[in-house]
């Protein structure tokens, strides 16, 4: 797995300015939430243009994967915006304060897309039908009370600030992973841990499907894996078919949106291949320009599929756009790539400071964050920041 060469871009002026007037104004909450999302269709718009571009959100999920995907890039993008480094530690006003922290006069929030909820009662009426009132009203007549339930009643824009917009108390924080720290059999492990919780078992052989070097056999409930592959490639090959899992199944959400999904197993070796990418590249292994070229192409060639699938008279859903697609593929890849995360425990924090009264225990490496250090980075620890 070649390291590669070209550097990734980040976000270009163009992007950038889609989120121009966030901080410029005070923008009304409906205005705010429009203008967040004209800048993500922007980004979108250029990840399916670019791979490398594509493989830039993705590596920033992999050290922020605590947030959506579409924040992530949103994140990205108003922080290369103002000139600055890429976002690290994310957290609100108010939360910074409770780890010791300040916002520094001056600095300009980041903002980020949140659900606007609502706490709801849901009431089981004596004709059978479920009905939902606001908690605290008076049930109806005979109704029985089947648990409070939390209601996305809309989208809100919410003020972030990143560390290194703050400071104060140091925080200490595990360092990002690099290749010599990772340890195959461990990381090994805990992805075939998400892969037994699902069911699936995994037989690492030496007989080859097809021209594969590794299958998901959905009806057996097994993951094959290459057996002449090294530690890291398996663990590669691992990781993708954990993509195949969690997203692919017989309730395949691909296949709900465009079509059959055996029409579109390119798009969903994509989205296999980006889950792969991202979860390896939070436990320090960089898979390169093969990721990266791995994904160009895909979107329009769904959306030539749909066009020749769905023909006059076609009862089947029109196709989406190539940005429609691809903030379902990140989205989806994203919430994959959490999932696994959650088990293998990847250094960091994936970009949300811990609970200000939790003391969480570091290992490996570590960090302390926005603390500038005379002498430069030290090993061991690594003092970074403003």
């Amino acid at each position: 797995m070649a390291a590669t060469s070209e550097v990734p871009p980040t976000i270009s002026s163009g992007q950038s300015s889609a989120l121009g007037g966030l901080g410029a104004r005070r923008l009304a909450p409906e205005e705010r939430v429009a203008a967040l999302m004209d800048g993500l269709h922007s980004i979108l718009e250029k990840a399916v243009e670019s791979p490398s571009h594509w493989q830039v959100l993705l590596d920033a999920s992999a050290s922020l994967w605590r947030y959506s995907g579409g924040n992530v890039a949103l994140l990205m993008m108003q922080m290369a915006q103002r000139g600055t480094e890429e976002p690290t530690l994310v957290a609100g006003y108010k939360e910074w304060e409770r780890h010791g922290r300040t916002v520094l006069r001056g600095e300009q929030a980041l903002w980020v897309i949140a659900p606007r909820t609502a706490r709801v009662q849901q009431m089981l009426l004596p004709d059978g039908t479920r009905q939902r009132i606001p908690v605290g009203e008076k049930p109806p007549s005979g109704a029985v009370d089947e648990g409070k339930k939390t209601l996305i009643t809309g989208w809100r824009g919410q003020a972030v600030f990143d560390v290194s917009q703050t400071e104060g108390a140091p925080l200490l924080v595990p360092r990002s992973a690099n290749p010599s720290s990772v340890e195959a059999p461990q990381l090994w492990e805990s992805l075939a841990r998400v892969a037994r919780a699902h069911g699936f078992s995994i037989h690492v052989t030496d007989a080859q499907y097809g021209l594969t070097s590794g299958f998901t056999d959905f009806a057996q409930r097994q993951i094959q894996v290459g057996g002449w592959l090294n530690s890291e490639e398996r663990i590669a090959v691992l990781a993708h078919e954990l993509g195949h899992v969690l997203l692919h199944g017989r309730n395949d959400e691909v296949g709900k949106l465009y079509g059959s999904s055996v029409d579109h197993r390119g798009l969903a070796e994509v989205e296999a291949e980006s889950v792969a990418y991202t979860v390896l590249k939070a436990h320090g292994i960089d898979r390169g320009p093969q990721s990266a070229s791995y994904l160009s192409g895909w979107a329009d060639a769904v959306i030539e599929a749909e066009h020749i699938a769905g023909g006059a008279g076609s009862s089947r859903k029109q196709p989406a756009s190539r940005v429609d697609i691809a903030k379902s593929v990140l989205g989806r890849v994203t919430a994959a790539s959490k999932e696994i995360f959650e088990v293998t425990d990847p250094p960091g924090f994936g970009g949300k400071v811990p609970a200000a009264e939790a003391s969480p225990q570091v290992q490996g490496q570590e960090s302390y964050a926005a603390l500038k250090h005379p002498g430069g980075p030290s090993r061991g620890l690594e003092i970074s920041g403003p």
